[in-house]
């Protein structure tokens, strides 16, 4: 016989509860046969509260006993918390794997094989787009952040406004092969100022912080993992440059 559960949770035409939505994913996927109760108004919905005690809903009942909402069910089933807290290196974790099939497809697209210096090329200049329009969503939270460890940003508040305008620009000028005279050394310089910033704030001052990479309300730690951008742009600099000197074909 399966496994029954009664859920209560909030679905009008204004608003539709997530956390409903998922506890009543997650009863599905553990077997339950859910009687799923819509409450379809706000006055509906405190009536409810009410009548049970309780602040919130979603609200599930297994066998009669009443389980709670959603984090109460998914600790009912042993789960850990949906939401993660602390930090996480996974937003630019993410954007640099997509960056490198970016890379590889553009690649494979425009060619016969794959050239690795090519994709090298390519990912680093996607990398760099990517996590310049991270920023530019929202240039006042960057900045906030940005400040704290940028040794030419605390001296200089406009800089961190300059900056993600800047890597774009580098990043879009690598893709489309600009001059190397022109594109190079403002990756160079940027991505310089940038490595040795987060070295020292990281490495000399130790200070935790939590790094504006991809934009002022992540959750990304200021380290090594973040370093990879400015050393990034380093390299696509210094590689762009290299070519238009003719050093490298």
């Amino acid at each position: 016989m399966k496994k029954s559960a009664t859920l209560y949770r909030m679905h009008t035409s204004e608003h539709i509860c997530p956390f409903g939505l998922r506890s009543k994913d997650l009863l599905e996927r553990q077997g339950f046969e859910v009687d799923d109760h819509k409450l379809s108004s706000r006055e509906e919905t405190d009536k409810f509260k009410a009548e049970h005690d309780v602040e919130t809903t979603p609200q599930t009942f297994i066998e009669g006993k009443k389980i709670g909402g959603h984090d109460a069910l998914r600790e009912h089933f042993n789960m850990s918390p949906a939401e993660k807290t602390g930090t996480t290196y996974t937003p630019v974790l993410a954007i640099f794997a997509v960056a490198f099939l970016m890379a590889l497809a553009t690649n494979f697209a425009n060619n016969d094989s794959i050239s690795v210096i090519k994709v090298i090329e390519l990912f680093v200049a996607f990398s760099m787009t990517i996590l310049a329009i991270k920023k530019l969503k929202d240039l006042y939270g960057f900045s906030n952040s940005f400040i704290t460890y940028d040794l030419l940003a605390m001296r200089n508040l406009r800089y961190a406004y300059i900056y993600p305008f800047a890597e774009a620009f580098a990043g879009i000028g690598m893709l489309a092969a600009l001059s190397g005279f022109i594109v190079g050394p403002v990756s160079l310089f940027i991505g310089t100022v940038g490595a040795v910033s987060v070295y020292k704030a990281v490495y000399i001052d130790k200070r935790e912080l939590k790094c504006a990479c991809v934009g002022g309300d992540s959750n990304v730690p200021l380290g090594f993992v973040s370093l990879t951008e400015n050393l990034f742009m380093i390299l696509g600099g210094a590689w762009m440059l290299s070519k238009a000197l003719g050093l490298t074909s």
